[in-house]
């Protein structure tokens, strides 16, 4: 039996090459890391800054209001409505949804004057919303480190 092997000709080789597949996981994870923070709901406002960190969910969940430095209200990114006209809009949005899901984030521009925020929330607790959050911008690193300092 000179040269005789393992390998008798007939069963297959079944060897996974690794190397493509991480490669492609690999720009799939830069893909989504890059289009991840596009994925923003609502209309552009500036939002007050705070050093609490950022409340967990789903983003394609929410119901987001957007309250722009005019007082104009929206839902959403083009849906521009009344203040009157928010019970009726916000409860046929919600009416679907299981009552644990009945949330709405409220993003208001950081000049707006305080009793409209108010003012929405009110009408959203008539609609018999009673979780609301309220979105704000992440703290700058410089303005973190002043409040730590301040602290000590």
């Amino acid at each position: 039996m000179a040269g005789s092997s393992n390998f008798d000709g007939y069963s297959p080789a079944a060897n996974i090459n690794v190397t493509p597949f991480v490669d492609v996981a690999l720009v799939l994870l830069v893909v989504f890391m890059i289009t991840a923070p596009m994925m923003q709901q609502g209309v552009d406002v500036n939002l007050p800054k705070v050093a609490a960190g950022p409340v967990a969910g789903g983003a394609d969940e929410q119901v987001v209001i957007s309250i722009d430095h005019k007082g104009t209200i929206f839902i959403g990114k083009d849906n521009v409505i009344d203040l009157s006209d928010l019970p009726k809009k916000i409860t046929a949005v919600m009416e679907a949804r299981q009552a644990a899901d009945r949330k709405v984030y409220i993003r208001a521009d950081s000049e707006l004057v305080y009793g409209r925020v108010m003012s929405v929330m009110a009408k959203l607790h008539e609609s018999g919303i009673n979780q609301i959050g309220l979105i704000s911008a992440p703290p700058d690193v410089s303005e973190t480190r002043m409040v730590d300092k301040k602290k000590k």
